[in-house]
């Protein structure tokens, strides 16, 4: 007969297990929520910090298979769950109502396709169980309305504050909602700022676990200025693998820190082409740059995407890659990206919300 097993074998086992979206062990992240032991057989908690409906399964029966390698363990019942908090922002600035958490997808030039990425990492987000939405920041440039098929103004029930528009099960607000296609905005610093403060705070979010914002590109005051009044949580930034795109993410990431805003990484966008007629894939951005500036200043690389034809295509048709090709490889890797991402904040400090009601995301 097996001899019992103990709580504290158990936990040594699970210690050793390594969460690779957030790069610490079970324990080290606190995922470990409870552990329970009758005889040879053993039950695990964990709940994870982030929502990956897309990989949970897949992580329980990893966490089973190591546990049952134990001889002393006979049975292991695994229970992954999701639990999205609250986390904690720059300065004494207040998080939004209506929004768990803000994640400022950033650029330090234009050209990096900061605005499809963040669209995407957005959509990943919902296909991984949260409940998530997308400010289009680029007061002068907004993308969002195409690249998500919305058309038509959002309505406002009181003359001060406005419903989001909704596609592909997003909350969305952009400035493109409220001028037309053809209407220069031809507005000092100021008054970009004054805008986008009033379509950030009069907006009616509902429940938003993450509110992903599409900042406009660049390093300058207008940036510095949204930093100082956005109260986000971490920070994405967005580049090429090509040199003079990572001098600007260089300053992008140097612009977060002074503003006490946590850099949760890097994603190298367009890091290989791949040819659609014979599938040959190389570097034409260069390679490996997006690694050294996240090894530089110690942030992790989220991940990669390559150059590909069919993440333009939908993009400008009005249904971004993750919605339009949901099984796909591309999919696969920005659910993958989605996951680090909100992996990374979850080790961020969480916020004090007692009284606030929880969310948990679980298997049905």
């Amino acid at each position: 007969m097996a001899s019992a097993v103990t709580e504290a074998q158990v936990r040594a086992n699970l210690a050793g297990i390594l969460d690779p979206h957030t790069g610490a062990s079970l324990a080290e992240s606190g995922e470990v929520r409870a552990v329970g032991v009758d005889g040879d057989r053993a039950a695990v908690e964990i709940v994870l910090g982030y929502p990956a409906d897309g990989w949970r399964k897949h992580f329980a029966a990893e966490i089973r298979e190591k546990l049952e390698a134990d001889p002393a363990i006979a049975q292991a019942t695994v229970s992954v769950t999701s639990h999205i908090a609250t986390h904690k922002v720059q300065g004494n600035l207040m998080p939004l109502p209506g929004v768990k958490n803000i994640i400022a997808v950033a650029s330090g030039k234009g050209g990096v396709g900061k605005s499809t990425v963040a669209v995407n990492l957005a959509l990943a987000l919902a296909a991984e169980g949260a409940n998530a939405g997308i400010l289009d920041a680029d007061i002068y440039g907004p993308s969002q309305p195409l690249m998500l098929g919305i058309h038509g103004r959002p309505e406002s029930p009181d003359g001060k504050t406005i419903i989001p528009m909704t596609n592909h099960g997003l909350q969305v607000m952009s400035i493109g909602f409220l001028v037309g296609e053809d209407t220069p905005m031809v507005w000092r610093g100021p008054m970009v700022t004054q805008a986008l403060s009033q379509l950030l705070h009069s907006t009616r979010w509902q429940d938003l676990d993450y509110l992903v914002v599409d900042m406009p590109p660049g390093t300058g005051d207008i940036q510095l200025t949204l930093t100082q009044r956005v109260p986000v949580a971490g920070a994405v930034i967005v580049t090429t693998p090509q040199d003079i795109a990572l001098l600007d993410a260089r300053k992008g990431l140097k612009a977060f820190e002074k503003v006490q805003v946590p850099v949760l990484g890097v994603i190298e966008n367009m890091a290989t082409h791949i040819c659609s007629n014979c599938g040959h894939e190389e570097h034409v951005f260069g390679a490996g740059g997006g690694a050294r500036i996240a090894k530089q200043y110690g942030v992790p690389l989220l991940g990669s995407l390559p150059l590909d034809i069919r993440i333009r295509e939908q993009a400008d048709s009005g249904n971004p890659t993750v919605s339009a090709m949901p099984d796909s490889e591309l999919a696969a890797r920005y659910r993958e990206i989605a996951r680090n991402t909100a992996a990374r904040l979850s080790l961020q400090a969480e916020r004090d919300m007692t009284g606030v009601p929880d969310i948990r995301i679980a298997d049905d």
